[in-house]
């Protein structure tokens, strides 16, 4: 028994080092590759780094400030429905504060914490970015410009932003909020959880089906109307049953095309809307010939 425990105690100690995440730290390693651009081999990047030169409207430095983001899965738990996010959703500041970020990240992939909307004779193509790959540590530093604006902060890793990571830097009062913000402001398309997924998949073969039966319940129909029509018009509107039906077959294939995919409403709306292009048409094509007869009348005749 003393040798499993023995044993068993040697694994966990040799085995700790292993499971334990180690934060690269990419600060001194950073080659400066001018314009406050500065990257490493191991997937750190700085960019728009500028500690020194005061943006237009700054006369000097109004206090100097540092924060510590962190970015990772475990941030976005709080926020149903999203899988990245920073710890911190908002930042705010004064006008020309220097400010310098160490952003973290805590994930086993690539994250970003980017600023737009900055001045672009001073910051390339109007950005400060910081990038890391895997679990690691980043440090950049800049000047925020005068005046009172909103600035967009994310992760423009694909669907990083989408799925969470963004954040509002307010300079000064800012200029409103930006929309979608996690536990800031509401998004811009509302989740629903009050719907199960194999409700939503039951819900849309319904649909599906009402919308595949579309063409046969129209020829029922034409059918039901045909058999209740007086005797004395029965040979007209037969003749006119057999070519709307003829025409009805032609088109079910487009119909089902069409409106795959469809619920009810969808496909009563968009038929109403055709019935509606036509009888424009129809009345457009009516007025322009009653034009044209009225013109004709009102011609005066040569004097003899």
């Amino acid at each position: 028994m003393v040798k499993f425990l023995s044993v068993g105690l040697l694994a966990v100690v040799f085995s700790a080092p292993v499971v334990a995440v180690d934060y690269m730290e990419h600060d001194g390693i950073l080659m400066n590759h001018g314009d406050g651009h500065l990257m490493d081999m191991a997937g750190g990047m700085v960019m728009g780094q500028n500690a020194d030169v005061l943006p237009g409207g700054c006369d000097s430095i109004s206090e100097t400030k540092e924060i510590t983001v962190h970015a990772g899965h475990k941030y976005a738990e709080k926020f149903p429905g999203r899988m990245f996010a920073f710890d911190t959703q908002e930042f705010r500041f004064k006008p020309c504060t220097k400010l310098t970020v160490h952003f973290v990240n805590e994930d086993k992939i690539r994250h970003q914490w980017m600023m737009h909307g900055l001045p672009k004779y001073l910051y390339p193509k109007g950005m400060f970015h910081l990038e890391i790959s895997g679990p690691a540590k980043i440090s950049g530093t800049l000047i925020l410009p005068p005046g009172d604006k909103t600035y967009l902060v994310h992760c423009d890793i694909a669907q990083h932003m989408e799925k969470g990571m963004k954040a509002q830097l307010k300079v000064g009062e800012g200029d409103g909020d930006l929309p979608s913000i996690p536990g800031v402001t509401a998004n811009v398309v509302v989740d629903d959880y009050k719907v199960s997924l194999p409700e939503l998949i039951a819900t849309a073969e319904a649909e599906a089906k009402i919308a595949a039966q579309t063409p046969v319940v129209a020829l029922a129909a034409a059918k039901s109307v045909t058999k209740t029509l007086p005797p004395q018009q029965e040979g007209f509107f037969t003749g006119m049953t057999v070519i709307g039906l003829a025409l009805g077959l032609v088109a079910a294939p487009f119909l089902a095309r069409k409106f795959k995919g469809m619920s009810a409403s969808e496909i009563i709306a968009t038929i109403f809307e055709w019935l509606a292009l036509a009888i424009d048409r129809v009345t457009k094509l009516c007025s322009s010939l009653l034009k044209l007869i009225l013109s004709g009348k009102n011609k005066m005749l040569p004097k003899s």
